[in-house]
């Protein structure tokens, strides 16, 4: 204990991570809505992430694929739309209107404002000639279910309107109306992504109407996502949770006192963990190794991540835009890379030498049963790292 807040050491952390984020062997899943409702979202700007970061934490990964579209497609109980800091990602459908009140109503705003003042700055029809085919458009998925933008483009043809961006500026571009206007009902609740065009890998995507849900207050709907985040991620650092959230720290700690958060004391200083959660959790009773996809939500939880990320990796492992590639993981922490080479074969680099002997067998392993999952198909990562153009080179 310090000053009457408890000391939560990396050991703990790294344990919470293993059996919370379903990593550890005794911890796997047996469906992929467990595994979503476990980490309360999963990373879908990259398709085959969500399918892969599902894959390592069931049970039976074989099921991973069949299952993950059964749930998306089928059932409907998770749903691909945008969520924190403006990213696409895959949650539970219970959890639709927490999301979009807590971090899409903001959002939406600035993206509608965005686009009315483009199609004005370039000469477009106005804001009620948006609204006209806006309703056409809506009224248009919901008489097919899911459509493209190319067929909904063919029953509302103003879709196809195109508006000059930015004029004048080195990055001036032609938008099309169907293009940022499902973008704004995407972010405003009203669309989200159906089923892809080709395999669970494709990035070209359908468009279906969004869940029905109803309309929550801004507040609570942030202390009910922050305290479901916490009780995942927890213990997490004010920094960490306004990086994930995307919110203003105001926001942040406004929610941190509705949710009844508990403050302890880290490494890097002041954590917090959900209401409840301060008693010890010890690591699992045997080691595990994982192979993480890009964009993984583990990997990409925190925004402090010395714990379980030697900062000499990360020049390796990130983009330059901060994405993160494919991971290796042993005993709760990332200690090198992956990546599929064209034929198929898995690959992977640990670069201490200690860990290769200590995991190398596992990481193996591990390695072997994903080249298996995988077969004929192959994953190139979205974003592309160094390591992962060095392993498939």
């Amino acid at each position: 204990m310090t000053d009457g807040r408890r000391h939560i050491d990396t050991a703990e952390r790294r344990a919470r991570l293993a059996l919370r984020h379903r990593l550890a062997g005794t911890a796997r899943a047996a469906t992929p809505e467990e595994v979503a409702a476990s980490l309360v979202a999963l990373h879908g700007t990259d398709p085959a992430t969500v399918h892969l970061a599902v894959a390592a934490r069931l049970a039976d990964p074989a099921k991973a694929v069949p299952e993950t579209e059964r749930a998306l497609y089928e059932d409907g109980t998770l749903v691909r739309m945008h969520g924190m800091r403006h990213t696409v990602f895959v949650f539970p459908t219970e959890l639709t209107a927490v999301v979009h009140a807590s971090t899409g109503l903001a959002v939406a705003a600035r993206e509608r404002a965005s686009l009315l003042k483009d199609m004005a700055s370039a000469g477009a029809p106005d804001a009620a000639w948006l609204a006209e085919v806006e309703e056409a458009t809506l009224a248009a998925l919901a008489r097919r279910g899911q459509a493209t933008a190319a067929e909904l483009a063919a029953d509302e043809p103003r879709l196809r309107e195109q508006f000059v961006y930015a004029a004048g500026k080195s990055y001036e571009g032609v938008h099309t109306v169907s293009t940022r206007l499902l973008r704004v009902l995407g972010v405003e609740g009203k669309v989200v992504r159906g089923r892809p065009l080709g395999s669970w890998t494709s990035s070209q995507f359908r468009w279906a109407p969004a869940p029905a849900h109803p309309e929550l207050d801004v507040a609570e709907a942030q202390a009910s996502l922050l305290g479901r985040w916490l009780r995942v991620c927890g213990p997490a650092t004010e920094a960490d949770l306004k990086w994930w959230t995307g919110w203003r720290v105001t926001e942040v700690r406004r929610a941190l006192s509705a949710a009844g958060a508990r403050e302890v004391v880290l490494d890097e200083g002041t954590g917090y963990v959900a209401d409840g959660d301060t008693a010890p959790v010890a690591a699992p009773g045997e080691p595990w190794a994982a192979l993480l996809p890009s964009l993984d939500p583990t990997a990409m939880a925190w925004q402090q991540r010395d714990w379980y990320l030697d900062p000499a990796l990360r020049p390796a492992l990130f983009d330059r835009s901060g994405n993160v590639g494919p991971t290796v993981w042993w005993n709760g922490r990332v200690v090198g890379g992956w990546a599929q080479r064209a034929d198929g074969e898995i690959v992977w680099r640990i670069p201490e030498e200690r860990i290769r002997r200590e995991a190398g067998s596992e990481v193996a392993a591990e390695a072997g049963r994903l080249c298996d999952r995988l077969g004929a198909t192959r994953i190139t990562p979205r974003f592309r790292t160094p390591l992962e153009r060095e392993l498939t080179a």
